[in-house]
């Protein structure tokens, strides 16, 4: 049986479709041209329309979550949220050209840029976490590429707010190669303890070009007997690099077995990745965290509110452009220039007429009073 192909891209007011840049489970993403300001921008289109208040809750949850924490330059910015016209919810967010992902597939990264995107990350993370969110969903495909090269994290569509949680399908979803085995075993939706693994598991990806557990042989790596390696946490040492041994111990206490082994939080993990740093020799990347007191506080989940349905007309920009020139200026048979009411044609005439009568009047008195003549 073949798959069903994927939705048209929506049409959303203000914004002009380019080309579509990814696809998941739950949504795809779109390049749009934004029309004012001018800017290219990624769309997140969840693949079907909202209709129970469940599906709203967990957009809405995605949207506030990322807008609380736009202001970290580690997280994907995002613009502005709502419903386009077939009734599909969408986000407009920061277009970031390329991701960590793509880059590493096989290829892994320099150790210099796997600490710098740890760090960057990890701040983002506790930032995330004194706000009271948890991602759920940290994994290499989630970390994008900003246009001056900067690791951002992106798509917090499974995130937990505030112990709000998301409904039964995406509080089931995770990423098997980089989620603890607490959350494999599904004893946990999250916690600190379980982001802490999964980013140690995606910087792991970013040095190795290959998940922590991945197998050479394609064979072993079935959902099985992926799980079963990951809930024994037998760390096993960046394959073929030399000198990575105390990169090596620090991921090691990441990915321990026990929660309460591992680094109690993103500022400790974010601390160990720069002592390597200094180590290794490597400038030391500062560690981004936004206050508590200066995140946007949790939305009122009670309070009715948006998103805003979108309205678009069926005519392109030309074409309405062209009807305002046609209703502006409507010519006669004789080839007369005849105007609309209230068109600028008209009124710039009795302006004209307007200022012709007072300047004659002003003349008159002044030839009356001797000024003139």
């Amino acid at each position: 049986m073949s798959d069903s192909p994927a939705p048209a891209p929506p049409r959303i007011t203000g914004l002009g479709y380019v080309r579509p840049l990814g696809s998941g489970g739950f949504a795809d993403v779109y390049q749009y041209e934004q029309d004012m300001p001018r800017r290219v921008v990624a769309v997140k289109v969840l693949k079907t329309p909202v209709f129970e208040a469940r599906d709203r809750s967990d957009f809405e949850a995605e949207a506030d979550a990322m807008a609380r924490l736009s202001s970290h330059p580690s997280i994907v910015s995002i613009y502005a949220a709502g419903i386009s016209v077939d009734g599909r919810p969408y986000l407009t967010m920061e277009f970031c050209p390329d991701s960590m992902r793509a880059l590493t597939i096989g290829k892994p990264a320099p150790l210099e840029v796997v600490l710098d995107a740890g760090v960057r990350l990890a701040g983002a993370l506790e930032t995330a976490h004194q706000a009271g969110i948890m991602h759920r969903d940290i994994k290499p495909s989630n970390v994008l590429l900003t246009t001056t090269g900067r690791p951002v994290l992106t798509d917090f569509g499974i995130a937990m707010l505030q112990n709000q949680y998301a409904s039964d399908d995406k509080m089931r979803a995770l990423s098997i190669p980089w989620a603890s085995p607490e959350v494999n075993t599904g004893a946990t939706p999250g916690t600190v303890s379980s982001e802490v693994w999964a980013l140690g598991a995606t910087l792991y990806t970013f040095a190795a070009g290959l998940a922590p557990f991945e197998h050479a042989e394609r064979a072993q790596n079935t959902e099985s007997k992926m799980k079963a390696r990951i809930y024994q946490a037998k760390y096993r040492p960046i394959p073929g690099a030399q000198g990575y041994g105390p990169f090596d111990a620090v991921l090691q206490r990441s990915m321990a077995l026990r929660p309460e082994d591992r680094f109690a939080s993103m500022y400790e993990f974010a601390e160990a990745l720069r002592q390597l740093q200094r180590a290794y020799g490597f400038d030391a990347t500062p560690l981004d965290l936004v206050r508590p007191g200066w995140v946007a506080p949790a939305a009122d989940f009670a309070r009715p509110r948006g998103p805003v349905v979108t309205s678009v007309r069926s005519s392109t920009r030309a074409q309405q452009r062209a009807e305002l020139r046609e209703n502006q200026q409507l010519e006669n048979s004789d080839g007369v220039l005849q105007d609309a009411p209230g068109s600028p044609v008209k009124s710039g005439l009795i302006g004209a007429g307007i200022a012709v009568l007072v300047l004659g009047g002003v003349i008159a008195a002044a030839f009356g009073m001797g000024w003139l003549g």
